[in-house]
């Protein structure tokens, strides 16, 4: 039974063409009542598509197109083809609506050579799909899960009008020819569908994973430092060209449906250009030198994320985790370290999310579709048993931030943390602003309360704007100046012009002053104030290459207008697969 349902699908979507042909000169006919004869008729047509020799399951066919789409055990084939139809909405094919009258097809006018044929579809057999937009797309080629997601809906139609003799004599005899005339393309067809069986079968026994997707980046970057002398030194700027790549591979696993466990293989050389420069207001955001000569294997990433009822996501991070793995950075053109911004600071607001963090655990606690919470608890080495080290007694940040959707286009983030360091690994700034930022205290037991918002808006269409302001009350826990408290500043702006010259492009400029220790007690703070300024436009070459040529300037590194204003020049390619 099951090989007839499936052989009789596919003689019918192979007459489909010429069915619609056929409809479209006898739209305004009455379609008669069911009839002995015409019930009859529709046995007979049964009969002749349950003896054809040819098997074939158009789902085989669709598994041409990706080794992840294998056939599966099912009850019927239009379980597999919803399937196919979950399988593409979730790899980022657009969805398609069912529309109940041609007139709802913007770009399709009665002057089109197909409309009649369209408008019949859709009176007598609705299985027409428009996309979301009010557009058919007529011209443009078919893609394989389009197809899948058509027939299905026709197929649908035409098998439940076969079963209760909706066609007419007229209908099924020209059912019965088209099934003649196209024998020879089927049995063709059917020889094809036997080696793609072959194939699918192989790739089923030497798949990757079942529960795990595969999913790749790699940077090529060419790059070089500008300036006259070092921030704070005599020494000239190391100006030479490098050229430097990273890679990374994620592993997402997938237990449940709804969880992931996330492992990251990263590789690179990616230098960092403080030491060329003398500030580390200079480093890169894609920075990634690895091992002592560079290109070593690590594990980046490592962390497990899964859901607690409906509205809440607790998230377990083993290394490699911060709260920007937990919270929503509200800086969606130029937060990726990949594809974003160039500039370290100008990715994320660093007194939020650069807590010097490796380990930790976070929720996500979702109270509407407008207002939810990001809660952490991070550290810097629970993995280590020594004193100062572990869970409770080394390094750690206790951090929050609540957000907030004023409709469609305005994000915002308000967060709030405190932080302890006990003596060692001081680091204030997310190495990102002046070295008195970074430790206002020196080397010593320091606490801080951490203050920050940050937002997007989507001013137009192709317009976002984003940014962010940050402060910090740090205060001394230990030795001679124990109780001295010091405060610390910082803001960025960004402003992104979208699909500028081409679908998936930007240009985007952001600037903003880098963390600034502002006052201090019993100590020196930052006299001067520098300014971060980038400009960057990314262009896609493909959808899956990325070049991104831009610079970006430095003025008074280290907030010293003593020092020489610093230029990096830098064209990164993005690979991603």
């Amino acid at each position: 039974m099951k090989s007839t349902l499936v052989w009789k699908t596919l003689q019918l979507s192979s007459a489909l063409l010429g069915l619609s042909l056929f409809v479209a000169n006898n739209a305004d006919a009455e379609i008669p009542n069911p009839t002995a004869s015409t019930r009859e008729s529709t046995a007979e047509l049964n009969r002749q598509l349950s003896e054809t020799p040819v098997k074939i399951n158009p789902l085989q066919i669709a598994s041409d197109v990706s080794p992840g789409l294998s056939p599966t055990n099912t009850n019927s084939n239009r379980e597999l083809l919803e399937q196919i139809q979950r399988y593409s909405s979730e790899n980022g094919v657009e969805s398609l609506d069912q529309v109940t009258s041609v007139g709802q097809l913007r770009d399709v006018s009665p002057g089109d050579w197909a409309y009649e044929a369209l408008r019949s579809l859709v009176e007598r057999y609705g299985c027409i799909a428009g996309y979301p937009d009010g557009t058919y797309r007529g011209n443009r080629a078919l893609t394989r899960y389009e197809f899948a997601a058509g027939l299905n809906a026709c197929l649908n139609q035409i098998e439940r009008l076969i079963g209760t003799g909706g066609f007419d004599e007229t209908e099924l005899e020209t059912l019965r020819r088209l099934i003649q005339e196209f024998e020879a393309e089927l049995a063709t067809l059917g020889a094809r569908v036997d080696n793609l069986e072959g194939r699918v079968a192989f790739l089923e026994d030497n798949q990757f994973s079942t529960t795990t997707k595969l999913k790749g980046e790699v940077i090529f970057n060419l790059a070089s430092a500008f300036g006259d002398e070092k921030a704070d030194s005599d020494e000239d700027v190391d100006d030479n060209l490098t050229f430097s790549n990273r890679t990374r591979l994620n592993f997402d696993t997938s237990f449940m449906g709804e969880d992931r466990l996330r492992v990251r293989l990263q590789a690179g050389n990616t230098p960092e250009f403080d030491e060329a420069t003398g500030t580390e207001m200079s480093r890169q955001g894609f920075e990634s030198f690895t091992g002592e000569d560079g290109n070593d294997v690590e594990i980046n990433d490592l962390y497990y994320r899964f859901p607690l009822g409906d509205k809440i996501r607790l998230l377990v991070g083993a290394n490699g985790f911060d709260f920007n793995d937990i919270a929503e950075i509200h800086n969606p053109i130029l937060e990726s370290s990949g594809t974003g911004a160039l500039n370290r600071f100008n990715r994320r607001n660093p007194f939020v999310f650069r807590n010097n963090a490796e380990q930790g655990v976070g929720a996500n606690i979702q109270f509407s579709d407008s207002l939810s919470l990001d809660l952490g608890y991070l550290t810097g080495e629970s993995n280590s048993p020594l004193d100062k080290d572990g869970v409770f007694d080394g390094d750690f940040t206790a951090i929050s931030q609540l957000n907030l959707a004023l409709g469609e286009k305005l994000d915002l983030g308000f967060a709030f943390g405190y932080s302890y360091y006990p003596g060692e690994d001081v680091n204030l700034s997310g190495s990102t602003g002046s070295p008195l930022a970074k430790e206002p205290f020196g080397e010593i037991a320091t606490s801080a309360l951490r203050f920050g918002i940050q937002g997007s808006w989507r001013v137009a269409p192709k317009i976002n704007i984003a940014g962010w302001g940050g402060y910090i009350n740090a205060e001394a826990e230990a030795g001679d100046r124990e109780g001295d408290n010091a405060e610390l500043w910082t803001w960025m702006g960004n402003v992104s012009f979208l699909d500028l010259g081409k679908e998936g492009a930007a240009f985007s400029v952001a600037a903003g002053i880098p963390p600034k220790l502002t006052d201090v007690d019993g100590g020196l703070d930052d006299d001067d104030t520098s300014f971060l300024i980038e400009a960057q436009y990314q262009y896609p070459l493909t959808d899956n290459i990325l070049i991104t040529p831009g610079a970006y300037v430095i003025l008074n590194p280290n907030h010293d207008d003593g020092n020489d204003d610093i230029w990096v020049g830098t064209i990164r390619t993005t690979f991603s697969f």
